[in-house]
């Protein structure tokens, strides 16, 4: 008979549980992440294993890559559509883990993306550039908070990036206010160096990809959101329709309806916050530089607010970017916005 394996993952362990094709449990044990560790306690049910199923934490990496070169069948669990019995009066790892495996055994888990190992590091390469973006703009706030607060004068992006510290000097008399200035200053300026760096390592990454060049057509889209679409995307065989990518991009309402009558919200962040991020930067970018999306927005917006104009194009440019990545065609404006 064969066994299913759930492991409910921690930072420093996991709790493993093996049930059978009845869903008795045969093994149950906590383990550290370690995984030779892990391996040999899993061993002697490795002839036997059906599938494996590890819940989807932010340190899945090793684990999965891990048994997957051992030779299991893995499902990462998406925990977002995971729900147990609510008349339930305890609830802890272990049940958390044998839910995990009995989910599995019965053909009802709820699924993440599994992204490959070898593209990986590249679009991780791309959210360690957005945390730089941010970290980047946190310094510039800084040195116009400080401008602002001690010299009452207003600095706008610009004038930031082309401060000396000379000029924060003059500004802010105050030796002590003007060395916190420069500090913010020399930050922003490594941070900007880092990010060109990063980006250049990327984009050799891809300059061959036609797929990445069919999406500069896209309205909109430049380098880097081209770059986060086609990275973000991954596999385009693993979304049924352009319905189901615009949704995973959040592009699209979240609501519950019965008999035609609104019974709250659902879950608005299901789905990939780069994707989303993206699609509404170029939806934005491309209202102000190309007519056709522009009176698209116009009409839209005439009947709602400019909100939900610019989400509907986005909509809009998703699933143009879905057809874009899924058939390996150049972007057509006319379908996209007829």
């Amino acid at each position: 008979m064969g066994v299913y394996i759930g492991i409910d993952l921690h930072s420093n362990n996991s709790l493993v549980v093996v049930i059978d094709g009845r869903g008795c449990v045969v093994y149950e044990k906590r383990l550290r992440n370690e995984l030779p560790l892990v391996l040999a306690e899993l061993e002697p049910y490795r002839k036997r294993c059906e599938e494996v199923v590890v819940e989807s934490t932010y340190n899945w990496y090793w684990l999965v890559d891990g048994l997957m070169g051992a030779g299991y069948r893995l499902h990462l669990a998406n925990t977002a559509g995971i729900q147990q019995y609510k008349g339930l009066k305890h609830s802890d790892d272990r049940s958390d883990a044998r839910w995990l495996a009995e989910m599995l055994r019965l053909k009802v888990l709820p699924e993440g993306y599994i992204y490959p190992k070898g593209e990986r590091a590249v679009r991780d390469l791309l959210r360690k550039r957005s945390q730089l973006v941010r970290q980047k703009v946190t310094q510039m706030l800084s040195i116009q908070d400080l401008v602002s607060r001690n010299a009452g004068v207003s600095l706008n992006g610009n004038t930031v990036k082309a401060l000396t510290a000379w000029d924060l000097d003059r500004l802010l008399p105050d030796p002590l206010v003007a060395r916190a200035a420069k500090s913010n200053l020399r930050v922003y300026r490594c941070l900007v160096k880092e990010i060109k760096d990063l980006e250049g390592t990327m984009l050799s990454r891809v300059e061959d990809s036609t797929d990445w060049k069919n999406l500069l057509g896209v309205y909109g889209v430049g380098k880097i959101l081209g770059l986060t679409i086609l990275l973000e995307a991954g596999d385009m065989s693993r979304f049924a329709s352009a319905g189901h990518f615009a949704s995973y991009c959040r592009c699209v309402g979240s609501e519950k309806l019965s008999n035609g009558k609104r019974k709250g919200k659902g879950n608005t962040k299901n789905g990939n916050k780069w994707l989303a991020w993206a699609f509404i930067e170029a939806a934005n970018y491309a209202v102000m530089h190309y007519e056709k999306a522009k009176r698209f927005y116009q009409r839209k917006k005439a009947r709602v607010n400019g909100v939900v104009a610019i989400k509907a194009v986005a909509h809009k440019l998703a699933r143009a970017c879905y057809h874009v990545l899924k058939d390996g065609v150049p972007f057509q404006a006319e379908r996209a916005f007829s």
